[in-house]
């Protein structure tokens, strides 16, 4: 047990081995089926399994230690720190998918289209090339199938759609989070324990709209992974943003938990305040991700 004097130390943990093996699963087993193996659905579903075991037993062990007394000032600035890192190397992760992006768009695609001084860029590597956006590459690849075949032709994805509704879900789950958080300082638990329904509700009903987005376009608009630069950057930065949704819903669910169990104070919350950042932060991310891929 932590003292004023003393900085608490954990026992060694096996959770970080068990989770290292529960991802290294899930994402052979990803590789694999993108590749067409049929052992790759098996290895996701085993490495999913094992993640989520992880992460119930060492949310578990959190929450023991830190309703036991163990920490003290000391290990709460050291897990502020630490979160700030964390947020901070995510926001480095989106700056270069959103780099990536405003690369192809406004330099890689003009110049191979002669802007400028590239003119014997255009004549050298690619002479027939449509300096457009989006474009789908050389071989126009990808696209809508028609009798077995590929056409080369998709339809963008609107911004005025699923993806104005899901930011209207996602700006209102920053407010009920922020709701839930003044709500745990006023030792109202009421309102902490809504505010964190209504979050988590939003945050999965942000994914499933997105899910029905991904299906209209791979089925309907002939937008995949493979229809060129503008498919692979589109499913590439709504896909992690995605990804990253479900995270922090599940986070906010374990919150809720624990909040149902009586646990969190105005003075001892920092399970709480970790996961609200990190809400915020999937909030900004995607305000950038909906006026540079979806408006511009």
């Amino acid at each position: 047990m932590s003292t004023h004097n003393s900085y608490y130390i954990p026992n060694k943990a096996t959770w970080p081995i068990v989770g290292t093996v529960g991802l290294f699963c899930l994402l052979a087993g990803f590789a694999n089926y993108l590749n067409g193996s049929a052992i790759g659905v098996t290895w996701m579903i085993l490495g999913l399994g094992v993640f989520v075991i992880m992460l119930a037993g060492w949310f578990t062990l959190q929450a023991i230690e830190s309703e036991s007394g163990m920490y003290n000032t000391q290990v709460g600035i050291s897990y502020r720190m630490g979160m700030m890192w964390f947020i901070f190397s995510e926001i480095m992760f989106f700056a270069v998918f959103f780099g990536t992006l405003w690369y192809t768009r406004n330099l890689s695609v003009p110049w191979l289209g002669g802007e400028g001084t590239n003119a014997a860029t255009r004549e050298f590597l690619w002479p027939t090339f449509d300096a457009i956006w989006p474009t789908n590459g050389p071989a126009h690849l990808g696209g809508k199938i028609v009798d077995g075949k590929s056409t080369g032709e998709f339809e963008t994805m609107h911004a005025w759609g699923i993806p104005f509704l899901n930011t209207l879900i996602l700006l209102t789950s920053g407010v009920t989070c922020t709701w839930a958080h003044h709500g745990l300082l006023a030792k109202n638990r009421d309102q902490l324990i809504k505010g964190l329904i209504a979050t988590v509700v939003l945050g999965f009903l942000f994914v499933s709209f997105q899910a029905f987005e991904y299906h209209e376009a791979y089925t309907e608009m002939g937008l995949t992974l493979g229809s060129g630069i503008y498919g692979s950057t589109f499913f590439m930065l709504t896909g992690f943003h995605g990804l990253h949704v479900c995270i922090g819903a599940i986070i906010l669910s374990v919150v809720l938990f624990r909040s149902w169990k009586g646990h969190f104070q105005p003075e001892n919350h920092f399970a709480f305040e970790a996961a609200a950042w990190y809400w915020h932060f999937v909030d900004v991310v995607w305000l950038g991700l909906f006026i540079f891929v979806y408006i511009m």
